[in-house]
């Protein structure tokens, strides 16, 4: 049983406090996202809570996640409780929504997505 709990998880949600994350809830956010990406690198990770490949690649990110909290924001947005501010994620930075996705915000722009098993956490640092 602890096999499946490991690929699967055990329905908790408890991942997301291993990072710093800010949770992203409100369209109105959106405007604070794009000023503070103009200085500091801004991810968004899109999770939906009730899918096992989401969870798994919410858990690898987390765990090789090595850049330091003064170099990005995190924010993460449960698509799920949030659905209306998932789908202006789409239209205000122009990417297809998938989940679990990840977007790299600079200068207001969107210059990395990437989704399911392609999000690397090791990526992100190419962008900072």
């Amino acid at each position: 049983m602890n096999f499946f709990k490991s690929i699967f998880g055990s329905g908790e949600e408890k991942s997301q406090q291993a990072l710093d994350w800010n949770p992203l809830t409100d369209v109105a956010q959106f405007e604070t996202i794009k000023e503070e990406s103009k200085s500091i690198c801004v991810i968004i990770f899109k999770h939906s809570t009730r899918c096992g490949i989401s969870r798994f690649a919410l858990s690898n990110f987390e765990a090789s996640y090595a850049i330091p909290a003064e170099s990005a924001k995190l924010y993460y947005l449960d698509i799920l409780n949030f659905r209306e501010v998932s789908n202006a994620v789409a239209n205000t930075f122009d990417v297809i929504h998938e989940s679990p996705q990840l977007l790299i915000i600079k200068n207001g722009k969107v210059v990395y997505s990437e989704s399911h098993g392609q999000i690397d956490a090791d990526k992100i640092a190419e962008f900072i």
